[in-house]
């Protein structure tokens, strides 16, 4: 008989000897039960403790008798559901922690354990419960979506959470859902619009706490997301160079080398999480299902009621929401602009987070009469003589960064005013001004002097190449820079070919090139022989210049002239005949081929380039590509105080002390006096490296080295000149290695 079932037969003896016993433990447990239940909150500590012991019994060993504890889970559902107020922490804890030792052994399902103790968190006054409880129902839902993603199980608590924010939008229970979405949305557990709605009714509930935590889930959410990403993906890096010089130096032994297996599982399964397509995760801003109504709803109910109880930075926070809503789907919320009047004044706190609010809400459809009073206003209250440099300097970036979005709403008066800043003391507003009239030059030049215009824009204008903008007016639907990408993948294959060693299309390409070139020229030819055989019907006389000699030179050179002429034509139309090609190509690759994110970012890349080098010298190009890439800046980023304040940084004056702050900022921290190599050997012991030999011999433990020096004092004269003679031995071979030859 094989050991196996050897093995299975002892077990099912033991299960048949062991059943007995489990028995009398489970009906103690009814009993002590019963027992409790009674009075709750009258139990001695005894029959506590005896219960709490007997329920951590049978909830390890509940799998191996299912047929006897059936009801054992449902019983600790209702005692921790009726009693959690009443019971004992430590049998609470118990209680929660069988259930879910339950569920990690398949005895409940994953909906039943959250159905179960959901309830209790959003009701039980104990700190210590609410904590324990929320951690457990966060570890069950990551385990449920660890190797594939439970649907019905997320689909479940979604609803649960949803209907809790809805049924009573003024309860503060409605926080626990806020918590949890914002927790799983972190840990890229839930991803899609289900999680996004939950937490939109949470921004548009009525209880301040719960509107706080929906609207900074929409302001910092995605970005919470990135820095998890990054850092799970910092802590899996192992030095695997490290451990092998370790191995191969200390001591082996059964531990490091399972150190060694487990660091070299670590780097395979991060080199497959780097081979794996990369997740689609959309921000929280794309996947509302109708963004024009959350941005009203939220700007009616928390910004627009006078009743609305929230205080100056929650309605700020409000505010950013909105204004971000509004600039990246580009809606029309028109009341939201005379909204931003009574807060554009430098004495108003927060004033640049208004002013970078109000840019982000601006977009190339907002009316520019909505619009021109508010940079009127900020004109008016922060660019002055009489204002601060440093208050200038904001108001004139701010109004650079509305006019970046939508140019009509500045008129010619006030940008010439605006523009003659450039000429001031302060380095902060001459900057400001400058950016101002730079971004005028390329998008709006004809609202600027004739001298302030520049060489481009004037020339550009000149030639109509620039053309005045229109409110309203969008591009031709089509995709800018498509044939350049469509010439980088021909290169691409073409390179390709030529690596490979097979030219594929392009010989054959060059080889119907070489044909019809032929056919060209058998067709000039053609039309030569034409022209010299009737060379006799001329239309003028005068077209030809006779001469004393009898040359028919004159008509050669007009029936060359003819074929030149002939040829150029051609040329002509062969140029056209490329350009519509070319033009049928791109409209092809647009759209009979899908492009990808990295056929997107290749396209922009191109386009950058093209236009920067294209009418600029060398040594202007870095200088325009900058200010393009700036300019070109994503749309789900959001555009924050300290960009309107950046250059309001330059007019302030440091004092002595932060300039000799700023300059010990990049210095080591020499507190104590120590040698360089002191200092040396710090740095390699906080990188971990070893030190050498020497050392180490000094740090030795005095009565380590006590028999080495009592063995030398015992040695004979005889071995201390062998001792000697071999040391002189090995010091001419060059060590005990013989790193020198012989």
């Amino acid at each position: 008989m094989g050991k196996r079932k050897v093995g299975a037969l002892e077990k099912v003896d033991a299960d048949l000897s062991y059943k007995e016993d489990f028995l009398r433990q489970y009906r103690q447990y009814e009993s002590q039960r019963e027992i409790f239940l009674q009075a709750p909150s009258s139990a001695t500590d005894s029959g506590i403790v005896s219960l709490r012991d007997l329920i951590d019994f049978i909830s390890h060993v509940a799998d191996c008798y299912p047929d006897i504890t059936t009801s054992f889970s449902e019983e600790l559902q209702q005692i921790i559901t009726l009693h959690h107020r009443e019971l004992e922490s430590e049998l609470r804890e118990k209680i929660v922690g069988s259930l879910v030792l339950l569920r990690r052994k398949d005895v409940i399902d994953s909906s039943i354990l959250l159905h179960a103790l959901f309830p209790i968190l959003t009701t039980t006054p104990s700190k210590s419960l609410r904590t324990l409880l929320f951690q457990k129902i966060l570890s069950d839902l990551r385990t449920s979506n660890s190797k594939t993603t439970n649907h019905r199980l997320n689909r479940t608590i979604q609803t649960v959470l949803y209907n809790l924010l809805t049924s009573d939008r003024t309860s503060p229970k409605g926080l626990w859902a806020v918590k949890l979405t914002r927790e799983l949305w972190k840990r890229q557990i839930w991803t899609d619009s289900k999680a996004v709605e939950i937490m939109k009714e949470a921004s548009l509930a009525d209880n301040e706490k719960v509107i706080v935590g929906g609207v900074r889930f929409f302001l910092g959410g995605d970005k919470e997301r990135e820095e998890m990403e990054d850092e799970s993906s910092d802590e899996d890096a192992v030095d695997i160079g490290k451990l092998k010089h370790q191995m191969g130096i200390n001591k082996k032994t059964k531990k490091k080398a399972r150190a060694m297996e487990n660091a070299v599982a670590v780097v395979k399964k991060k080199e497959r999480k780097k081979k794996q397509p990369h997740p689609l995760n959309f921000s929280a801003f794309h996947l509302l299902h109708d963004p024009q109504g959350f941005a009203e709803s939220l700007f009616t109910k928390h910004l627009h009621n006078s009743k609305s109880k929230l205080n100056l930075e929650q309605k700020l926070q409000v505010l950013q929401l909105v204004s971000r809503l509004v600039g990246l789907h580009k809606l029309t919320v028109i009341s939201l602009y005379s909204y931003f009047i009574k807060y554009l004044t430098p004495r108003q706190p927060s004033v640049t987070s208004f002013l970078a609010s109000l840019a982000q809400a601006t977009h190339s459809l907002v009316p520019p009469d909505v619009l021109e009073p508010l940079v009127q206003k900020i004109a008016n209250e922060f660019v002055s003589e009489a204002a601060a440099s440093e208050v200038a300097s904001a108001g004139l970036n701010a109004i650079r960064e509305i006019c970046v979005r939508q140019p009509l709403a500045m008129n010619d008066t006030l940008l010439q005013d605006l523009v003659m800043y450039r000429k001031s003391k302060d380095k902060g507003v001459v900057m400001a001004a400058k950016g101002l009239l730079g971004l005028y030059r390329e998008v709006g030049a004809e609202l600027l002097n004739k001298r302030d215009r520049g060489k481009a824009a004037a020339m550009g204008l000149r030639a109509g190449d620039r053309k005045e903008r229109r409110f309203g007016e969008e591009a031709a639907g089509e995709i800018e820079g498509l044939e350049l990408l469509e010439k980088w993948k021909q290169e691409e294959k073409e390179r390709k070919q030529v690596g490979k060693g097979t030219p594929g299309d392009s010989a054959e390409e060059a080889e119907t090139t070489d044909e019809e070139d032929a056919d060209d020229g058998w067709e000039v030819e053609a039309n030569d022989s034409d022209d010299s055989g009737g060379w006799i019907d001329v239309e003028s006389d005068a077209e030809i210049e006779i001469s004393d000699s009898e040359d028919d030179k004159p008509a050669t050179k007009r029936a060359k002239l003819d074929s030149t002429v002939g040829v150029v034509d051609e040329d002509k139309e062969n140029k056209i005949d490329v350009a519509t090609e070319l033009e049928t190509k791109t409209s092809t690759l647009a759209t009979t081929r899908i492009l990808t994110p990295a056929d997107l970012a290749k396209l922009q890349e191109l386009r950058l380039a093209a236009s920067v080098n294209k009418h600029l010298p060398a040594s202007q190009r870095k200088k325009a590509a900058q200010q393009l890439a700036a300019q070109s800046r994503h749309m789900d980023d959001p555009l924050t105080a300290n960009e309107i304040e950046g250059l309001a940084a330059l007019s302030k004056k440091s004092s002595k002390a932060e300039k000799v702050a700023r300059a010990k900022d990049g210095q080591l921290d020499r507190s104590e006096h120590k040698s360089t190599q002191a200092i040396r050997r710090e740095k390699k012991e906080s990188e971990g490296k070893s030190t050498t030999n020497r050392e180490k011999a000094r740090k030795k433990n005095f009565m380590m080295t006590l028999g080495k020096a009592k063995g030398k004092q015992k040695k004979s004269l005889v071995e201390r000149g062998r001792v000697l003679k071999a040391h002189v031995e090995r010091g001419k071979r060059g060590g005990k290695r013989g790193n020198k030859g012989k």
